[in-house]
């Protein structure tokens, strides 16, 4: 008897299961089988409503399989889910067993964060899903997207859109092909190729993976980035931007290109701030001066920009090196100003063309505002220039001065005029055999230098006061070298990557690469990473 009790309370446990999982018809005007017509199907017609654990189907007609326990809905269908969504198409099937719906025709769907339009879409109650592949768009209170593809999982109010994304507001407008989108935070994470426009003032920026928070404006990209703003391109392996504050904040990479000046600027950690019109940039940050023939690479290990297009100052602190095919440089620091195309060397500069060491108190270049070739040198006190004999190692042609100006033609150094207290000394060598024959040395108010190919080809005096020429053997061996003779020749980059080479530890503290919205911005990526990983992977078909 006891056994009996207990079978029973399970077969009734049994039935009660069934009972739920069974469509259950609420109301409906005219009901009646033809199954000739329809076989298996219960036709239902007027006000039709039918329920299927806690889900709601009204429409004007259907059928009715009880025993495949499925419904195939006619007419203004209306699906209601408690009070999560409600959802509105011209037919629809319901599955009862598999709790599987495919809605078309004209449908909407809305809950409390969107509303969503398509032709087609399929909705999976049990695991809570949408899904649509011919077309549709979603709509909250922020951003209307549309993609080819879509799944809105309900429970995270997330949307995974596919294939020609869009997402459009009154400011911006991103496409995309593949983008995750939250409608309950307007949040935006992109695996694809993305562009976001600013329809105020056309700044874009691209990436094929990161997030965009279309709320504040604030993105933050990890691969391929790219941020086209007015004059300035920026490209890194990471990007982040916060457009209303004009900042942006680059890693690793970096290559910003000036496209009004014609210059790019290299780097590791970048910081652009356009409101002030300013950048600085660090780890191995070069300046780059593009030119037809021959570019001019600076290095330091900070650059600062600062200032409107064609104002612009351009600030490079610390371990300064130049190169350039025909001339290389080093100082402790530079200034330059797009203004007056001066660039002014400071502290220890030195300069080499071809085969001259040229180094003074302070150097200035002067460039062609248009053009950004070089036009002139100044050499300003204790101007000295050094060239070594090329047959021996104690030797040194010499020149030295008050100040040396020199002339740029077609970026090679052409002229070189010593001003005030010239003093020269040259060590003069057989054409042919290259045997030193005579030392010559001369002291005069001024020496004009013409050169071709950085080699002195013509020398002229002017007011000479003094001259001797020497014997190699009675030249005295104490004026060998002028006063203040030092050669540098071993710091001399020789080809473009020795400007990286450090001399000697940087003074300047480099400032922290990550403040705290970046920081920030990089977790709340990895969590998404992370969590995108646990969704199921949805290619429903009708069922």
């Amino acid at each position: 008897m006891k056994k009996l009790f207990i079978l029973s309370l399970l077969l009734l446990a049994f039935n009660s299961f069934s009972q739920t999982k069974k469509i259950r018809i609420i109301s409906s005007e005219f009901s009646e089988a033809d199954e000739k017509k329809y076989p298996g199907a219960t036709i239902l017609i007027g006000n039709v409503k039918i329920a299927h654990e806690g889900a709601t189907l009204d429409c004007k007609q259907a059928l009715l399989y009880k025993k495949e326990n499925l419904f195939k809905a006619a007419g203004e269908v209306v699906i209601e889910q408690g009070d999560s969504i409600i959802q509105y198409s011209d037919f629809a099937i319901y599955n009862g067993n598999t709790k599987k719906a495919v809605s078309w025709g004209n449908v909407e769907i809305n809950d409390k964060e969107m509303k969503m339009n398509t032709d087609t879409l399929h909705f999976d109650r049990k695991e809570q899903v949408l899904f649509y592949q011919t077309g549709g768009t979603i709509k909250d209170k922020k951003n209307t997207l549309k993609s080819l593809k879509g799944t809105y999982f309900l429970k995270e109010k997330k949307f995974i859109a596919k294939s020609k994304v869009t997402v459009v507001n009154p400011e911006n407008h991103l496409e995309s092909n593949h983008l995750d989108y939250y409608t309950n935070t307007s949040l935006a994470y992109l695996y694809g190729p993305s562009t976001i426009t600013n329809l105020k003032d056309s700044t874009k920026v691209y990436s094929e993976r990161g997030f965009y928070d279309t709320n504040t404006e604030i993105s933050y990209f990890v691969k391929r980035a790219k941020l086209f703003l007015k004059n300035r391109t920026i490209e890194a392996d990471s990007l982040y931007y916060d457009k209303r504050k004009g900042f942006a904040s680059a890693t690793n990479r970096i290559k910003i290109i000036d496209t009004l000046q014609n210059t790019v600027t290299k780097g590791n950690y970048a910081e652009l701030y356009e409101q002030k019109d300013s950048l600085f940039i660090i780890d191995r940050a070069v300046a780059i001066t593009e030119q037809e023939k021959d570019s001019m690479y600076v290095h330091g290990d900070k650059i600062l920009i600062t200032g409107k297009p064609e104002k612009r100052i351009v600030r490079i602190f610390n371990n300064v090196k130049i190169f350039k095919s025909n001339l290389q440089g080093k100082c402790d620091s530079i200034h330059t100003s797009q203004i007056t195309g001066l660039t002014r060397m400071f502290r220890s500069p030195i300069l080499w063309s071809g085969k001259s060491q040229i180094t003074g108190d302070s150097i200035h270049l002067v460039s062609d505002k248009k053009t950004n070739e070089l036009d002139s040198l100044r050499v300003l006190q204790n101007a000295f220039i050094i060239q070594k004999d090329s047959l021996s190692d104690d030797n040194y042609n010499q020149i030295k001065g008050r100040n040396i100006y020199g002339k740029f033609i077609e970026n090679d150094l052409r002229t070189m005029l010593v001003k005030g207290n010239a003093e020269s000394l040259y060590y003069n060598r057989n054409d042919e055999t290259q045997k030193l024959e005579t030392i010559t040395k001369e002291i005069a108010s001024d020496i004009e230098f013409k050169l071709e190919n950085n080699e002195v080809v013509e020398t002229k005096y002017f007011k000479k006061s003094e001259g001797k020429t020497f014997p190699p053997s009675e030249f005295p061996k104490g004026e060998k070298k002028f006063r203040g003779f030092v050669w540098r020749g071993d710091e001399q980059p020789l080809v473009m990557e020795d400007i990286f080479i450090k001399d000697k530890a940087s003074i300047f503290l480099k400032p922290k690469r990550n403040n705290k919205a970046v920081i920030k911005a990089k977790k709340k990526l990895k969590k998404e990473n992370e969590k995108r990983r646990t969704l199921p992977k949805y290619d429903f078909k009708r069922e």
